[in-house]
């Protein structure tokens, strides 16, 4: 398997749980732009044991305060790409917490519901 994820977390990570690591997108859409990645290689959510889903809310937790402490958003979009359709580059699950600004788009009504572009408003 060659997946970025898996390659060696420990060397990258900025914080750690039992199944879970944070690191810093390699491809920012925003100053803080950070991933949440679970250790063991998983593709969807529905692999997930129930213990690592409730980490994972622990460890997104986690990852927005590090977010607010060190670059104090206006507000955050948490979201994943589950397959090639949505967009996902890696087959490995993982969310990211994505630092927003007032004023860094134009209209950011509808948040990740622009992610198909003329569909956020309603």
């Amino acid at each position: 398997m060659n997946c970025p994820f898996c390659a060696d977390y420990t060397a990258n990570s900025i914080q750690a749980s039992t199944h879970y690591f944070l690191k810093w997108d390699a491809y920012p859409v925003s100053e803080g732009h950070l991933l949440v990645i679970p250790k063991r290689h998983i593709e969807i959510i529905s692999e997930m044991s129930d213990g690592e889903g409730h980490e994972l809310f622990l460890a997104v937790k986690a990852g927005l305060q590090i977010v607010q402490e060190k670059y104090n958003p206006e507000g955050v979009n948490i979201g994943m790409n589950v397959g090639r359709a949505a967009g996902q580059t890696i087959a490995h699950l993982h969310f990211h917490i994505i630092p927003r600004r007032t004023g860094d788009v134009v209209d950011p009504r509808g948040g990740i519901r622009g992610v198909i572009p003329g569909r956020a408003s309603y």
